[in-house]
């Protein structure tokens, strides 16, 4: 794990001095002060400041900025400013610029516009990065390196068609494994120089979202792209390192992103840094799921909260502000899911530009006698008061659930079984099932570390890449229970389906395959009765599996149509684990029902038993002590037991033993064991 240089949780986020005048920037750095904040991110879009020209640099604005944070004792997560170009460059080198799945090429103007494959961009972006670390290296104020910026999107240029090739010639090695992969004789894809291979975009096998023609190769692009942007990434964080070996270098990352790979990205940032923006309607089990996965990518290491807004967002269809107390609240749930920095975007809202209506620490005006400051400056004293002890600490977790990009990806390319058939929900309401219950939760995925799970649980794990299957087979006869829900184990990790059918190679650790899978349009039903131990009717939609049971034993069967009375929960017993195969996608009630009997079969307990609705519960441990975070998403005071545990809430001062009282949007940080 990399060191981090902080004392106590920064707290801070993203300014924009180059968007006001001189006397502004003290006014700010006053306010920073009164509310605590002390890690700004600058220099995040000043490309065309720092490099007017092609051969000209100018740092004498920066140098003021950091002189003046320095001199107030605050630090800078130091941006590189490549993730906007120029309007001289994207003059100069047109191909800087991206084309898009429609086949054309934009001109400049907006963000996130520059093609990772562009041979001008990958000249002058790292180039950028080299001079900022030759010129900062050895100054404490830059704390962190923040490379560009919310890297995504994705290039269909020829620069980037032909960096494919090359890609696939990596991967594949030869045509013949290429077009194997590809199940390319269908409708005569078959390629047979590397020169033949094109983007898949709206001109060649793209139809529009989620038609694709060939969806290896669409998957394989995917990929592609995500490893071109991280490839961009790389050169940047080579440039810095070059200058400065001890670098701590990241960029922000967007929690479920869907086109980025960061389980492939992760081995290459000093620590992860995630931007979160839940919308009004996001269910706190949905953001908590987010904290997870991003926690979850270095194995479970603490991460930053780059960017939050302190009230509203400006791209929602709707400006909700965040009611009061729930911007504190949120903050809390990040570190209570492992975060050891809480920052915002933005510092003080923008006078112009697509970004004005969104929220601030500041408003325009620069006053302090607002709700946001007020509640703002709570929580930085809150943080202050704090002050170490919490950094560093874990969050251990003996359940863990199954998030892979690549499946994700697949699963939505296809052409059928159902077009509501969507990755992330499916997840989530898995995650949901157990995080409602208590219970603390990893998300893992096929290059992951099994052991010390009691429970592994997983729906649409479509793709099983090679090794997959002997990985999960390994951690059942080792003792752990595994669960695989729909679309089990369909195709291998190019998207070409096992001839013997769902499970594929988990047939026999599952003891059952799928004969045939109906798919029904949402609000269309069925139940699953369960038995054997199990109690309950539930209802399942979406998919429904028609599962021939082989050496496994039943547990719950369809209710209605007819297929009624047909298996539809399984379970098959392995070495010293167990394997469960469940065929339709339940109701929360019956997931609960199910997640929980997953854990007391493997002996796993909640953190807090009978949790009131609306409220989280979490755990970190670490050199400080251990933590139990208890957080309260009702807009109503709950009543929490909590047999077993005594000791002190670090936010209050308050002793805790056995029992405590969670007011609206409340939280409570309870050291076990202190002061009691």
């Amino acid at each position: 794990m990399t060191d981090l240089p902080f004392s106590k949780i920064p707290y801070g986020g993203d300014w924009n001095p180059e968007q006001w005048a001189r006397p502004v920037w003290d006014e700010d750095v006053q306010l920073f002060e009164q509310a605590g904040i002390d890690l700004l991110s600058v220099n995040i879009f000043a490309w065309t400041a720092l490099q007017p020209t092609e051969d000209t640099y100018d740092f004498a604005r920066l140098d003021e900025v950091l002189a003046l944070l320095e001199s107030r004792g605050m630090r800078a997560c130091l941006g590189t400013s490549t993730a906007a170009v120029p309007a001289w460059l994207a003059t100069r080198y047109p191909d800087v610029m991206r084309v898009d799945e429609q086949g054309r090429r934009h001109r400049f103007g907006g963000r996130h516009n520059a093609c990772p494959n562009s041979p001008a961009y990958r000249r002058l972006a790292p180039a950028l990065a080299g001079q900022l670390a030759r010129r900062y290296a050895g100054r404490d104020v830059a704390a962190l390196w923040h490379v560009s910026n919310e890297f995504g999107g994705a290039c269909y240029c020829p620069n980037c068609e032909a960096a494919f090739r090359v890609w696939l010639r990596g991967r594949y090695g030869t045509l013949d494994a290429l077009n194997h992969a590809w199940n390319a004789a269908f409708w005569s894809q078959t390629i047979t120089a590397w020169d033949e291979i094109v983007v898949p975009n709206e001109l060649s096998v793209q139809g529009g979202e989620r038609v694709t023609a060939v969806q290896g190769l669409t998957l394989d692009y995917q990929r592609f792209m995500s490893d071109a942007l991280l490839g961009a990434y790389r050169l940047e964080a080579d440039a810095i390192r070059a200058e400065i070996p001890d670098a701590v270098i990241t960029t922000n990352l967007m929690g479920t992103y869907r086109p980025l790979d960061y389980r492939a990205w992760a081995p290459h940032l000093d620590v992860i840094a995630w931007d979160s923006y839940p919308s009004p309607q996001d269910s706190p089990a949905a953001i908590a799921l987010r904290h997870t996965l991003m926690r979850s990518l270095k194995g479970g290491e603490p991460f930053l909260l780059m960017e939050q807004t302190p009230s509203q967002q400006n791209w929602q269809a709707y400006n909700a502000l965040k009611r009061p107390g729930v911007m504190r609240l949120q903050s809390w749930q990040a570190v209570a899911h492992g975060a050891d920095a809480v920052m915002f975007f933005q510092m003080r809202r923008s006078v112009g530009a697509c970004e004005k209506f969104h929220g601030a620490v500041m408003e325009h005006h620069g006053r302090t006698d607002t709700r946001v400051f007020r509640e703002v400056a709570q929580l930085g004293a809150e943080l202050r008061a704090l002050g170490n002890v919490t950094l560093g600490a874990r969050t251990p977790a003996r359940v863990a659930v199954w998030f892979d990009w690549p499946a994700w990806w697949a699963v939505e390319n296809s052409s059928g079984p159902s077009a509501a058939l969507h990755y992330l929900r499916e997840v989530t309401a898995l995650f949901e099932a157990f995080h409602a219950q208590g219970y603390a939760v990893d998300l893992v995925g096929p290059d992951s570390d099994l052991g010390g799970y009691g429970v592994l649980a997983s729906t649409l794990l479509y793709l099983l890449p090679e090794g997959a299957a002997q990985k999960l087979t390994a951690f059942v006869e080792s003792g752990g229970v595994f669960l695989a829900g729909l679309m089990t184990g369909v195709a291998d990790g190019s998207d070409r389906v096992f001839p013997g059918g769902p499970p594929g190679p988990l047939r026999d650790l599952l003891g059952v395959w799928v004969e045939e899978v109906d798919a029904l349009p949402p609000g269309e039903t069925n139940e699953v009765v369960m038995q054997r131990g199990l109690s309950g009717t539930f209802g399942c939609t979406l998919l429904f599996e028609q599962l021939r049971v082989e050496t496994a034993e039943v547990l719950g069967t369809y209710g209605r149509d007819f297929y009624a009375g047909a298996p539809v929960l399984t379970r098959r017993r392995a070495g010293r684990g167990q394997a469960w195969k469940l065929g339709s996608s339940l109701d929360p009630a019956g997931l609960r029902v199910l997640t929980r009997a997953l854990c007391d079969e493997a002996g796993v307990a909640p953190l807090v038993p009978d949790l009131p609705d609306g409220v989280e519960v979490t755990r970190r441990d670490g050199p400080g002590g251990r933590f139990l975070f208890l957080l309260n998403h009702a807009p109503e005071e709950r009543r929490v037991e909590v047999p077993g545990v005594t000791g002190t809430d670090l936010l209050s001062g308050e002793a805790v033993d056995a029992a405590l009282t969670l007011p609206p949007h409340g939280v409570r940080l309870i050291r076990e064991g202190a002061g009691v």
